[in-house]
């Protein structure tokens, strides 16, 4: 987000209280109305939906400084997802119809929320290619290169390292523990990527990348 673009978001939503909260505390359940649109101010919220067989599906993760849900604010199309918090988050609540005119009469601050949804959707096409045309392997390594990009913690060696357990992997890939488990094995045999408590090192982001243009 442009530096100018987040000082006016902020100062928008500043003018609206603070809530502090722990991690996986629900913000809207799926078919709720939302109360309002959430800043994000600290912390990771997860959209999620939930598959017939009960396993959860994330479609995106949103950190500071998104505010969302957007597309239900904007289109008046009900709100099917789970929004829960990732970590311990703080968020401001602006009412719907506050942050829609705060938008129209924002046009640079609209044109940055456009840039942000296309990202999104360039992001959500190349998951479904992945999710049609790749392989188990393709649909992990997938996960781990959005994850670096977005979340990871990059050291001095060129390695970066993110937060994120198996169990969570599983549910960003739509896949089981125990696949994902087996191909993170692979990639640890070609030393690639480490596993430790809670967190992943990911040693080489160039040759993930290029495994995952030979996938396709």
């Amino acid at each position: 987000m442009d530096e100018m673009v987040r000082q006016k978001v902020e100062a928008f939503f500043t003018g609206y209280p603070v809530r502090q909260l722990g991690k996986q505390e629900m913000l809207v359940q799926a078919n709720e109305q939302p109360e309002g649109i959430f800043y994000l101010v600290r912390g990771q919220v997860r959209q999620y939906d939930i598959a017939p067989q009960g396993s959860e599906i994330v479609v995106n993760v949103f950190k500071p400084p998104a505010f969302f849900p957007m597309s239900w604010a904007v289109t008046g199309v009900p709100n099917r997802y789970f929004f829960e918090t990732a970590s311990e988050v703080a968020v401001h609540v602006a009412p719907a119809e506050a942050a829609v005119s705060f938008l129209r009469a924002n046009p640079d601050v609209l044109f940055d929320l456009l840039k942000r949804v296309y990202s999104g959707v360039e992001g959500l096409q190349r998951r479904m290619a992945h999710l049609m045309g790749g392989t188990a392997k393709t649909r992990v390594v997938f996960e781990l290169v959005i994850e670096c990009k977005r979340f990871g913690k990059q050291q001095p060696d060129g390695s970066y390292i993110i937060d994120i357990h198996e169990d969570e992997l599983a549910r960003r890939s739509g896949m089981s523990r125990e696949t994902v488990n087996r191909e993170l094995a692979d990639l640890k045999h070609q030393h690639l990527v480490s596993v430790s408590h809670q967190q992943l090192t990911i040693r080489d982001l160039g040759q993930l990348e290029r495994l995952l243009g030979e996938g396709l």
